[in-house]
């Protein structure tokens, strides 16, 4: 236990003075452009009025290039050459376009605000002391206390700090290094859906693209989605390649390619495990590093001051913390199981229990998401509903191919797919909440 404190406090204490690269070469020019869109930011009466006065606030200097009224791409090249100077007239639409690029990048340099550095730390504290109370559970006599479940939850607990530490590990890699750690989760994830079953030799290239193309492909997509957010080149929608790309094209090359190698044997069988791993492990899982790509505003539709960092842990951080309350509460006040023959661990009661729970924790930390009280509550039962759909499908498989668990990468409590089946209904529910309701 003493390994894991300090492995998780020395990744919490970089997390504070972690500081990211492009702040360290920022040129003058590009300081100068910050202090615009940080008085652009301040909300003026009239958006358009407020932009345009702090255009022409900017103290006088010459630019190598100046913007014409009929290209917004000049937005970009302003922004290269320096602050406009005074007198300098532009239309609305590149003065727009250039406050979002100024936004733009400065989101990306609020990385890991003090909201996420603190929800990290006090999960790291909430571990710590639960170690302790599992550390005093195993010295009592057994007929004080249930062996079993403290053994289950020592392992559980094991599981989770593994977690923490591998998310807060991509945290400190930056939206593309988060991305890049999820596509290597999905990539493991589907190799386990995919071992679980027995595959025949036909399948083989077909799991070739599964696995080595496809998978990459649309985290890349994503990746290349927050660059261009990042960097004010938005003229290319990727969200409408990447939110198609698994369900519609893979999913008729998939089967397209089986039938190609020429084994018919179990082909319907066959080519749904494979689409259906895709479209479960990877294309459901990767809307929550995608969260990171959004520009967040809240419900009033007023822009908000926080980092999409935080938004992706409260999504992790309450997806897990359903699947732990709706476990107590079962084993505590749990009477009526939902599914004896796929879980016999999930009752409606610690359903119900966990559900509430959790959108009461989630409410109260709505200072780390752009939601109010009640609106992090609601997102919060969702996640949880969500998660107990994705929990009792993932259980329903593995009971239908007469498997316990669906690997043993995790130490103490079986696979990655065991760990993150919450996930998997939760993240592109939550996604597109978000998008729709909480999103420019």
């Amino acid at each position: 236990m003493a390994f894991r404190l300090v492995i998780l406090i020395s990744l919490f204490w970089g997390l504070l003075i972690w500081q990211p690269p492009e702040l360290l070469g920022q040129s003058s020019n590009s300081l100068q452009v910050e202090d615009v869109g940080s008085a652009a930011a301040a909300p003026p009466a009239d958006p358009e009025v407020g932009l345009e006065a702090s255009v022409e606030q900017v103290e006088p200097e010459p630019a190598s290039q100046p913007a014409t009224a009929e290209q917004v791409e000049d937005a970009e090249q302003v922004e290269d050459n320096g602050p406009l100077p005074v007198g300098t007239t532009v239309d609305s639409q590149t003065v727009a376009a250039r406050a979002t690029l100024v936004r733009a990048k400065a989101l990306h340099q609020e990385w890991l605000n003090w909201r996420t550095k603190m929800l990290l730390g006090v999960v790291i504290v909430t571990l710590a002391i639960a170690s302790l109370v599992g550390q005093y559970l195993r010295r009592q006599p057994t007929e004080y206390v249930n062996p079993a479940l403290v053994r289950r939850f020592r392992q559980r607990l094991n599981s989770w700090w593994l977690m923490c530490a591998i998310l807060a590990f991509g945290l400190l890699l930056q939206p593309i290094g988060t991305v890049i750690l999820f596509g290597f989760v999905s990539f493991w994830a589907l190799r386990e859906f995919i071992t679980m079953a027995p595959t025949r030799r036909g399948d083989h290239r077909a799991l070739f693209w599964a696995l080595i193309v496809f998978t990459p492909a649309q985290y890349i997509l994503i990746a290349m989605e927050h660059a261009s957010v990042t960097w004010g080149n938005t003229n290319f929608n990727y969200y409408n390649l990447y939110s198609i790309m698994l369900p519609v094209y893979a999913s008729l090359f998939v089967p397209a390619r089986i039938a190609l190698s020429g084994d018919h044997k179990r082909f319907l069988e066959r080519t749904a495990q494979i689409t259906f791993g895709l479209l479960i492990c990877v294309y459901s899982l990767s809307y929550a590093p995608a969260l990171v790509n959004l520009n967040l505003t809240k419900s009033d539709g007023t822009p908000w001051n926080g980092d999409p960092a935080g938004l992706l842990f409260f999504l992790i951080l309450m997806s897990q913390l359903s699947d732990i309350l709706q476990w107590t509460w079962g084993h505590l006040v749990g009477r009526r199981v939902i599914a004896s023959d796929v879980s016999m661990s999930r009752t409606w009661e610690g359903f119900a229990g966990g559900t509430l729970s959790t959108g009461l924790i989630g409410g109260a930390l709505c200072w780390v998401t752009p939601f109010l009280f009640w609106e992090a509550a609601c997102m919060s039962m969702i996640v949880g509903v969500m998660g107990m759909y994705g929990g009792m499908t993932m259980s329903a498989i593995k009971r239908d191919r007469g498997v316990n668990d669906y690997g043993s990468l995790v130490l103490g409590h079986a696979g990655v797919l065991d760990r993150i089946d919450t996930l998997f209904f939760a993240a592109p529910v939550f996604y597109h909440l978000t998008r729709f309701f909480f999103s420019n």
